[in-house]
Parts: C-alpha cells; sequence; structure tokens
C-alpha cells in the first residue's frame, strides 16, 4: 500500500509541474518518516548516491559545453560544413546534423545542443527556404546526437551508477552515434527528393579555406579528451578539466568570451550541476525505498517468467524507457531504473556496456517524445512554434532514430565491437 501512495504522490507532483527532484524528494521523505526510519538515513541516502568520483567529471563536461555555447564555436563549425557542402541540394539539412555531430564532441547535454544550435541553425535554415517545420524537426532530431556521443554526461551517470568503466562506455558509443547521424542523413535525402525550389550555393574554394581555418582549432577538442581517455593519459574527469580549459582559451583567443563574462558562465553551470545533483539525490533516496520494499526482486521475478528471450526482454525495456525518458528526467529515470534493470539484464546475458547505451538511446528518444519531450519544450521557445506544431516536424525524424534502437536491440556488436577492439 505504502508503495501505491507513494507512486500516486510522485506522479501527482510531477502532473502539477513540481521540479523533478522535489516531485521525487516529497514524497520519498514522506515515506521514510511514516516507516519510523530515522532523518538520519535519508540524508546518507541522498548524499550516498552522489559521493562518486566519475560524477565529479558531470559539472566539468557542463562546464565545457557552456563555454563551447559562449565561444560560438557551433557558428564555425556551421559555416565550415556550409561552405563544404553548400552546392548540394538540401545541403543545410546534412550541414545541420554534422554541426550537431561535430558539435556533440564538446557537448553531452540534448537540451543545450536543442537551444544553443537552435538558434543559429533555424533562422538560417529558414532564411533559404526551408520549411520551418522541417527546421525546427531536423534541429531537434540532430541534438539527441550529443548525450550518445562522447563526452555524454549520462555515460558517466550510468558508468558511475553500474560499475563499468567510463572510458568504455565512451567508445560503446561512438559507432551507434553515427548510425543515429547517417539515419537522419537519410531521412533528410529522402526529404529533399520530393523538394524543388531549394537554394543552393556554388562552390567556393576561398571560402572553404577561410572557415577550415576558423575550425580547426576547435576540432581538436575531441581529439584531446577522447584520445586522453581512450589512450589512457586522462581520466575521464581530468579530460574534462583540460578540454574546458582548452575551449576557455580559445574563446578568450576568439575573444566570444571575455573575462567578464566567466561569471554567468560558472552560473549556468553551476545552476545545471546543482539541478542534476538534486535528481541524483533524490533518486538514490527512491532506488533505496524500491530496494527496501524488495520491487526488483519482484520485476526480475515477473519478467524472468513472463519470458526467457533476451530480445523480447530488450524490446519491454525499450518501451520502458521510452514511455519514462517522455515524462521524467533523463538522469532521475537512469539512476531509478538501471539499479533495477541491470541485474535483470545480466540474467539474461545482456553486455552491461550494450544495455548502458541501450538506456542511453531510449532515454534520448523520449526527449522528443509527448507529452513531456523536453526538447520539444526547450525548442518551442527559441522558434517561436508551438510544441505541437515542434513535434510534427519532429515526428518523421524518430523513424530513423527507432531503426537505430532496434538495429542496436538485435545487433549487440554495435555498442561492443569498439570496445573490444580498442581492449576496454
Amino acid at each position: 500500500m505504502s508503495m501505491v501512495l507513494l507512486a500516486a504522490g510522485i506522479a501527482v507532483l510531477l502532473a502539477l509541474r513540481v521540479p523533478v527532484a522535489f516531485a521525487l524528494l516529497g514524497p520519498c521523505l514522506s515515506y521514510v518518516t511514516f516507516n519510523g526510519q530515522s532523518v538520519g538515513l535519508s540524508t546518507r541516502e541522498l548524499t550516498g548516491a552522489i559521493d562518486s568520483f566519475p560524477l565529479l567529471a558531470v559539472p566539468l563536461f557542463i562546464l565545457l559545453g557552456v563555454i563551447a555555447n559562449h565561444a560560438g564555436i557551433a557558428d564555425r563549425m556551421f559555416d565550415f560544413a556550409l561552405a563544404l557542402i553548400g552546392r548540394v541540394k538540401g545541403s543545410l539539412g546534412y550541414v545541420n546534423i554534422g554541426v550537431s555531430l561535430g558539435f556533440s564532441w564538446m557537448s553531452g547535454s540534448a537540451l543545450a545542443d536543442a537551444a544553443g544550435l537552435g538558434k543559429v541553425e533555424v533562422p538560417a535554415i529558414v532564411r533559404k527556404g526551408y520549411s520551418k517545420r522541417f527546421s525546427v524537426g531536423i534541429t531537434a532530431a540532430s541534438s539527441l546526437i550529443g548525450p550518445v556521443m562522447p563526452p555524454s554526461i549520462p555515460a558517466v551517470i550510468y558508468a558511475s551508477i553500474a560499475a563499468v568503466s567510463t572510458g568504455a562506455l565512451f567508445a560503446a558509443s561512438v559507432l551507434p552515434a553515427f548510425l543515429m547521424a547517417s539515419g537522419l542523413a537519410i531521412a533528410v535525402f529522402v526529404w529533399v527528393r520530393r523538394q524543388h525550389d531549394l537554394q543552393s550555393q556554388p562552390f567556393d574554394w576561398a571560402r572553404l579555406r577561410r572557415a577550415t581555418t576558423r575550425v580547426l582549432a576547435p576540432l581538436l577538442c575531441p581529439v584531446i579528451i577522447l584520445g586522453g581517455i581512450l589512450g589512457g593519459f586522462f581520466t575521464p574527469t581530468e579530460a574534462a578539466a583540460v578540454g574546458a580549459t582548452y575551449v576557455l582559451v580559445l574563446g578568450l583567443c576568439y575573444r566570444a568570451v571575455r573575462l567578464r563574462d566567466l561569471g554567468g558562465i560558472l552560473r549556468d553551470t553551476a545552476a545545471t550541476t546543482a539541478s542534476i545533483t538534486l535528481i541524483i539525490g533524490a533518486s538514490g533516496l527512491l532506488a533505496w525505498i524500491l530496494a527496501r520494499e524488495q520491487v526488483p526482486g519482484a520485476v526480475a521475478d515477473w519478467m524472468l517468467g513472463f519470458t526467457d528471450s533476451q530480445v523480447v526482454f530488450l524490446l519491454m525495456v525499450n518501451v520502458l524507457l521510452i514511455v519514462l525518458g517522455a515524462v521524467l528526467e533523463g538522469t532521475s529515470v537512469l539512476v531509478i531504473t538501471v539499479p533495477i534493470l541491470l541485474p535483470i539484464a545480466a540474467e539474461f546475458g545482456v553486455n552491461p556496456l550494450h544495455f548502458g547505451v541501450l538506456t542511453i538511446v531510449n532515454l534520448m528518444i523520449g526527449l522528443l517524445t509527448p507529452p513531456i519531450g523536453a526538447v520539444l519544450y526547450v525548442l518551442s521557445p527559441v522558434t517561436r512554434m508551438p510544441v505541437h506544431e515542434v513535434f510534427r516536424g519532429t515526428a518523421p525524424f524518430l523513424v530513423p532514430l527507432v531503426a537505430v534502437l532496434l538495429l542496436l536491440t538485435f545487433v549487440p556488436s554495435v555498442a561492443t565491437f569498439l570496445p573490444q577492439v580498442l581492449g576496454l
């Protein structure tokens, strides 16, 4: 009965648009109080959930993304991609995907990418004669590449919870991220074939040389971060610190970031970090309650009794995570579900790296799914479009993303191949 009341309390608070951390925390503290547990236990579980060395990388990767946004790196990547393939029909659709792919090496947040890149890309695409619905749809869909491609904030959180190597999970995420970009590019190609009045621009070697010169230094950032991690030179936390410092130096050299901007950059980083930390702490307390009520064991028994097929289990997980990702913040879903589902996945023989990438891709698709797909709500004010119009533009691009998800479900080597090759 207590679990029913707990679930109902969380659902009501979420329906009232209470911030996720407090919607989880309020009912959990009520449960602890009415079941005769001490306040000290709540404090211990809250702090224990965030007392993890790998999680130190999270604020540093957030800082890296915030600085990259302020430094105008997305603009430089956009100019380079447009100079490279501007004469191709439908080039701005491919440019959008390419910029998101390039920027994903520096930002692990879909919401930050959607907000930052949306301000640059959507107006530029619309000015060239593309429909606003297409422009916002491809921008929303391509923003999901960021949290999958390393460095990825969800990957750091998953690695901390699952006790797997962050570097190995980063390596496992690379091929799925490229497949997501490829799937979106195919969708753009199909859309472009039905359009007959799209503008393009002639190829200009001088413009390409200038754009290449402007983008070379930013492109070294992912080399430093991933090369350092996979080469064993840095831990993910150290790589995040080095990457943030490098991008800050670039911003200062480009005069896009000034010393007086640092206060605002640090405030943005602190606000985002605090939000994530609160959610992780509250979710940690909820995870303790679920364990006390033996919910993981009950779920495991039900799933093992329902099927003995690994594929059926993973398909059930896909549906569950997309639904949860559509109504909850991704970090809270990770912290709540991974301790429950990962042991069950082990029973079915699922590799934890494969399960981690699958979980992250599911939650990212949930960001585009009503009723509370967060990316839809971020792009709505940026583009001055109603949320339902943003979703209508995004819906066609869910098809290639779901196709990649199914490929990842049925072919685990998509995630495990690169870590095996690198010996991680």
